[in-house]
C-alpha cells in the first residue's frame, strides 16, 4: 500500500531541509513507508508529523514514538533539538500546507488510480454520497465511501473519526482502497478539511456542490468566508464541477467554477440537469422525473423531501459526468438508505416518528417542511444546539422549529464545556419569537424524547433533530452513549409499541 521513500525525497517534495544528517546513521538509507499525526500509532519505518497545537506542540510527543523520522516546523525543530533528538527531521515552514502532498507521495499517489468524487455544501453531503454509493454499486463499480457516518469499502465499515480524515489517514485509506480493487470513491469534503489542508494531495476527478446556509460561523467569521472555503474544491483540475443552483450561493459557485454542470429543481431554464416531483407515496417516497442531457428518466426515490430530489439530481449528474450509465445508476438510488437522515422509526404506532441529523436552521426548516407534507395532523420536534460551536445559529434553530411545529421541546445536544441551560435559553429565545406553538424545555434529552412521543396522537408526526446517526452525547470532556433512534424505540415501547415494522 505504500511507496517507500527516502528522507531526502520527502524533503524535496515538502520544500524543506533535513536536519540531523550528521547524527543519524545511514540517513540516506532510511525508507519511509507510512506517515501519521498520532505519535502512539507510528511504527518503525514511519514518519511522525508533528504539528503545532493549541496548547502543546506535537513535537513534544516525538520522543516516545517509534517513528524513524519526524516532519515538523521551525518551532518543532527547536524543541526536538533541545530534547536531543537524533533521528532525521524534515523541517518545513508550515506542516499542514504540504502534509497532504507528502502523505500522497509516501502512499504511492493512490487517488490518481481512483475515480474520486467529492461532495461539499452545508446540507445534503452525506445523503448525496450514500446515493452515489448505491447508484455506482448498481452500475457495477467497486465503491469506497468516506464521510460523516464513517468509511466503507465495498460495503464494509472502516472506523474513522472525522467527516474528512486528516491527510495522512485519508491517503492511507485511498491506498487501502486501491489494494482492495476499489474503482470509485465518493467522499464528503467539509469546509474545515479544505481550509486545514486535509484533502491536499488528493486528485479529485469531479466534485459536487449541494447548497450553502448558516453553519460553522465559529470557524468561518462570515458567510462569504464560508463560501470561499467551499470554493477551494472547485479548481481547474476537475473534469466536472457539478453545482446545484437552487440557491444564490450555487449560482455564485457556478459562476466561478470550471467545467460546470448546472443542476436545478426549481424549473430553471439554464440547467444541464433538472428534476421535478411527480407524486408522493404514503410512506414519503417520491416519484421523480429527471432530465439529463435532454433525456428524461423516471425513478422512485425512497427518501422524502424536496431537498432529497435535489440531492438525487446532483448525485446522478455527478456520476454521469464520469461516464456512469444513468439508468443503472438510478436503479441503485431506488434502494438508497441513509442512517440518521429522515430515518423512520416504525414500531406499529399510528403516527410518524423520525430521527434526523438536522443541526442548522435551514436543515431543521427543510426536515419539518417535509413532515408537514406527509401528515394532516400535528407536528412535534425535539431540538437542541451543541456547545462550543457557532452560537449565532442557536436562536434561528429555535425559530425555524417554532415556525413549522405545533410542539417544540428544547433539550440538550452535546453541551461540551458550556452550561447546558445557557444553550437551551438561546434556542428558546428564538422559538418564543414565534406565536402559536407550545414551547417546552426539558434538559434531559431522554426525557424530552419520551415526552414528545407520549404527546403524539394518531395522524401526527414527531421528529428528533440534531444527532441523527450519532451514538454519543458529549458532556464536558466525556462521551456518553446516546442514540436518538434507540431512545425513540424505547419511548414507543413504553407506550406498548415494541416491534419494528417496515
Amino acid at each position: 500500500m505504500s511507496n517507500h521513500m527516502t528522507i531526502s525525497a520527502i524533503a524535496e517534495i515538502a520544500g524543506g531541509r533535513v536536519e540531523n544528517t550528521e547524527n543519524a546513521e545511514n540517513t540516506a538509507a532510511v525508507d519511509i513507508n507510512a506517515i501519521s499525526l498520532d505519535s502512539r500509532a507510528v511504527t518503525s519505518g514511519a514518519m511522525f508529523a508533528a504539528l503545532p497545537g493549541t496548547r502543546t506542540h506535537g513535537a513534544t510527543f516525538a520522543y516516545d514514538s517509534a517513528a524513524s523520522a519526524v516532519l515538523t516546523d521551525e518551532d518543532g525543530w527547536a524543541h526536538l533539538k533541545e530534547a536531543g533528538e537524533t533521528r532525521p527531521v524534515v523541517v518545513v515552514k508550515h506542516v499542514r500546507d504540504i502534509l497532504g502532498d507528502v502523505a500522497s507521495a509516501i502512499y504511492g499517489y493512490p487517488s490518481s488510480k481512483l475515480t474520486v468524487l467529492g461532495v461539499t455544501g452545508t446540507s445534503g453531503k452525506t445523503t448525496t454520497t450514500y446515493m452515489l454509493e448505491a447508484g455506482l454499486t448498481a452500475a457495477g463499480k467497486k465503491v469506497g465511501l468516506i464521510g460523516t457516518t464513517g468509511t466503507r469499502i465495498m460495503g464494509e465499515d472502516v472506523p474513522t473519526s472525522l467527516t474528512t480524515p486528516e491527510a495522512p489517514k485519508l491517503q492511507e485509506l485511498f491506498a487501502e482502497m486501491v489494494a482492495r480493487g476499489v474503482t470509485h470513491v465518493v467522499m464528503e469534503v467539509s469546509s474545515h478539511a479544505l481550509v486545514l489542508g486535509r484533502v491536499g494531495g488528493t486528485q479529485f476527478t469531479a466534485a459536487g456542490f449541494t447548497n450553502l446556509s448558516q453553519d460553522h460561523l465559529d470557524f468561518h467569521p462570515t458567510m462569504e468566508e464560508y463560501f470561499e472555503a467551499k470554493a477551494l474544491l472547485f479548481d481547474d483540475s476537475l473534469k466536472a464541477s457539478v453545482i446545484c443552483v437552487d440557491d444564490e450561493w450555487g449560482e455564485k459557485m457556478a459562476a466561478r467554477a470550471h467545467n460546470v454542470i448546472r443542476v436545478g429543481t426549481k424549473n430553471q431554464d439554464n440547467v444541464d440537469c433538472s428534476a421535478r416531483l411527480l407524486s408522493t407515496t404514503d410512506s414519503g417516497a417520491q416519484d421523480v422525473e429527471l432530465v439529463l442531457n435532454g433525456t428524461a428518466h423516471q425513478f422512485r426515490l425512497p427518501l422524502p423531501g424536496a431537498f432529497n430530489v435535489a440531492n438525487a439530481a446532483l448525485a446522478t449528474a455527478l456520476a454521469n459526468s464520469v461516464g456512469v450509465d444513468v439508468k443503472k445508476f438510478l436503479s441503485g438510488i431506488e434502494s438508497a438508505a441513509v442512517p440518521g437522515r429522515m430515518e423512520r422509526i416504525n414500531s406499529g404506532q399510528e403516527f410518524i416518528a423520525v430521527v434526523d441529523y438536522a443541526h442548522k436552521p435551514a436543515a431543521i426548516a427543510a426536515a419539518l417542511t417535509t413532515l408537514r407534507e406527509q401528515v394532516n395532523g400535528r407536528i412535534g420536534v425535539v431540538v437542541g444546539a451543541g456547545g462550543d460551536r457557532d452560537q449565532s445559529k442557536r436562536a434561528p434553530m429555535g425559530e425555524e422549529a417554532a415556525k413549522r411545529a405545533d410542539l417544540v421541546i428544547i433539550t440538550d445536544d452535546n453541551p461540551r464545556s458550556e452550561d447546558p441551560a445557557t444553550i437551551r435559553e438561546a434556542v428558546r429565545a428564538g422559538a418564543e419569537k414565534v406565536a402559536g406553538p407550545e414551547v417546552r424545555e426539558i434538559g434531559s434529552r431522554s426525557e424530552a424524547i419520551k415526552e414528545l412521543v407520549a404527546w403524539a396522537q394518531p395522524g401526527d408526526a414527531v421528529i428528533v433533530v440534531g444527532k441523527g446517526h450519532e451514538v454519543g452525547q458529549i458532556i464536558g470532556d466525556e462521551v456518553h452513549h446516546f442514540d436518538d433512534r434507540e431512545e425513540v424505540r424505547a419511548a414507543l415501547a413504553n407506550l406498548g409499541f415494541k416491534e419494528d415494522r417496515p
